[in-house]
């Protein structure tokens, strides 16, 4: 089934390009189904991109998906034009009074700051709490799963000696209920995932009383990717999404930059920048994004407005 989003959204060709089937209103209205309701909150400065990678994984499931586009209202980024945000992104207060069967809250370029000291941090915070009673499973990235556990569980992040950069080894831990759960259904033992990040969060800041569920990590990278049961909240704090070349595009901004910047590892062949990438995380990242959504829609209400009013079914193991 395709997604729904607006047909003049830059994103839309890309994807049609792609063989990722995008419909317009008219289409969709003609489906008698209800499609799945989900908000993306994007915090990334390249918004197309992100636009880009994320519709394309939903967009690959069997469910029609309507995506509402969030940005936030105390900031406006400097490098996306005003007039694609006026035209195809609505502000979170704006859509305050929705319920929303997913919400997707990206990574940010503000990992270095104390999360208070982001401009949008309260804003973002009101985010987090309404997602609580508005949202019936929600999904975050990088410092967007840093964010969201330090709001909800007070869990701190921590300054790496460096970047985190590169194509790292995660494993599914050995627990039978974490290899058991919907999520990591058919993932191999041990996969890989992009990495990019100057800051992590610790297993060991967990609050163990908190409900919080480690499902895959990296000797190397840490925690890659954490679940909620209770909330049906996902964390990852690493970037399946990435296109084949984005950790390429941010390697040679960075030496632009300045000149102490290492080579993502196991990203290049025979680590030489001239050498084209490959990709060898796209199945996982469909695979993780399509696992998420047949979750959601097995246990979200058909009538969308009962979401936050009535108990229903979570992620589990012995799903």
């Amino acid at each position: 089934m395709p997604i729904k989003i607006p047909n003049d959204l830059p994103a839309a060709a890309k994807l049609a390009e792609e063989g990722v089937r995008v419909i317009g209103e008219e289409e969709a209205l003609r489906q008698d189904i209800r499609p799945m309701q989900i908000a993306l909150l994007n915090l990334m400065p390249e918004k197309r991109k992100t636009e880009v990678q994320l519709a394309r994984l939903l967009g690959a499931t069997p469910l029609q998906v309507e995506l509402t586009l969030l940005t936030t209202r105390t900031y406006r980024p400097k490098t996306v034009p005003l007039s694609h945000l006026q035209r195809f992104y609505r502000t979170w207060d704006e859509v305050a009074d929705r319920k929303f069967d997913g919400l997707i809250v990206t990574g940010a370029p503000v990992e270095l700051l104390p999360f208070e000291e982001v401009k949008y941090w309260d804003e973002l915070r009101a985010v987090f709490d309404w997602s609580r009673t508005h949202v019936h499973s929600s999904f975050f990235i990088c410092w967007g799963a840093q964010a969201a556990l330090y709001h909800f569980h007070g869990v701190p992040k921590h300054t790496l000696p460096c970047k985190r950069f590169g194509i790292y080894v995660h494993h599914v831990v050995e627990r039978e209920d974490a290899r058991r759960n919907p999520l990591v259904r058919g993932f191999d033992d041990y996969f890989l995932v992009p990495v990019s990040r100057h800051t992590e969060t610790r297993a060991e800041d967990l609050p163990a009383d908190a409900g919080l569920e480690v499902l895959a990590v990296s000797n190397a990278a840490g925690l890659c990717l954490v679940y909620e049961p209770r909330y049906r909240a996902v964390y990852m704090f690493n970037h399946l999404e990435y296109d084949t070349y984005t950790l390429d595009e941010e390697y040679r901004r960075d030496r632009e930059k300045r000149g102490d910047v290492f080579l993502p590892i196991n990203y290049y062949p025979d680590d030489d920048p001239a050498k084209p990438p490959r990709n060898c995380w796209r199945a996982y990242a469909h695979l993780l994004f399509g696992n998420w959504i047949n979750e959601m829609y097995q246990t979200t209400p058909y009538d969308i407005s009962k979401i936050g009013t009535e108990a229903v079914g979570t992620v589990s193991a012995a799903a």
